[in-house]
């Protein structure tokens, strides 16, 4: 069995045209964290401007530059609440539905490969903004009172999904070390704190989770969190996994070898995650309005367990 495990993963480097030895390639510089304003309505409103003004000259450039799919892309973003925008690389939004002021609990969502800024709000649910969206509504239907934001983070360089790096934790260190000071700085402020992470953004989340101060880290769609168990995580959060029964992830080998896979299937029952309901639908529907998914993640943002249904 272990051997079959390893000959899949060298093959799904094959298949990408490259060889297992570049896993141990430098990886590309991280992109700086993100830094806070003061979390009050004038420093958040601040920090919101600035960055619509520089995604109006993002948008500008790009029309220049005859590259309309970007400026498609960016014009929507002008109008929503960024805490971070940035066109550098794949580029960087940061964004913020809900009060951020008066939050007293915060969900970020982490996504996974393939995001970019032509990709950051183009898919509807599939997408970190519109999966944002979805998530929030689902939220005040559930508890229209919740305190709470949601933030759709691309802070970090994803992957392609036809490259080596999607099998290694490069990008994904890059992403943690992001992560956590953006964390860190809302649970100072007094929020409680939730991770969503999608796909790839399971990695990310497996490696910022140690003793970071959150309350509940949900994957879905995971190859693996680059931890054996929930507990090595070092996290005193709730740890929980779902997969829907048409992703096929559930197919990816959950080994490590080499610096290549992420270790075992948090899926498993060995893993020790709390396991919450999917529906049937595939890998990238788990924000899809009317889900079984979309309302446990719903539940696990406000910090109700105990409503979480299998």
């Amino acid at each position: 069995m272990r051997l079959r495990r390893v000959s899949a993963i060298a093959a799904a480097a094959a298949a990408v045209g490259v060889t297992l030895t570049a896993a141990v390639s430098p990886a590309s510089p991280a992109d700086p964290p993100v830094s806070l304003p003061a979390l009050t309505p004038q420093g958040l409103s601040a920090r919101y401007a600035a960055s619509a003004r520089a995604v109006a000259r993002a948008a500008r450039a790009a029309a220049r530059s005859g590259d309309a799919g970007l400026a498609g892309a960016l014009a929507p973003l002008g109008h929503e609440h960024l805490l971070a925008f940035s066109t550098r690389g794949q580029g960087e939004v940061v964004e913020v539905l809900g009060d951020l002021a008066t939050a007293r609990r915060v969900v970020i969502l982490v996504p996974g490969s393939d995001t970019s800024l032509a990709t950051f709000a183009s898919r509807g649910p599939a997408s970190p903004a519109g999966g944002a969206r979805e998530l929030a509504a689902q939220a005040r239907r559930l508890d229209p009172g919740a305190r709470l934001a949601v933030i759709a983070w691309l802070g970090y360089r994803t992957p392609s999904l036809l490259s080596l790096a999607v099998l290694t934790s490069g990008n994904a260190g890059q992403g943690a070390q992001a992560l956590r000071p953006l964390v860190t700085g809302l649970a100072g402020h007094g929020d409680q704190v939730a991770l969503l992470c999608h796909s790839y953004g399971s990695v990310v989340c497996g490696l910022a989770a140690p003793y970071l101060p959150v309350t509940d880290i949900a994957v879905y769609g995971s190859p693996g969190m680059d931890a054996a168990t929930a507990a090595s995580l070092h996290t005193p959060a709730r740890v929980w996994a779902g997969r829907e029964a048409g992703d096929w992830i559930r197919d990816v080998p959950h080994d490590r070898l080499l610096g290549v896979g992420f270790g075992a299937d948090p899926m498993s029952p060995s893993f020790g995650a709390r396991r919450f309901g999917c529906g049937g639908n595939g890998h990238s529907s788990y924000l899809q309005p009317r889900s079984v998914s979309l309302r446990n993640l719903a539940y696990i943002a406000l910090g109700e367990p105990g409503k979480v249904t299998r």
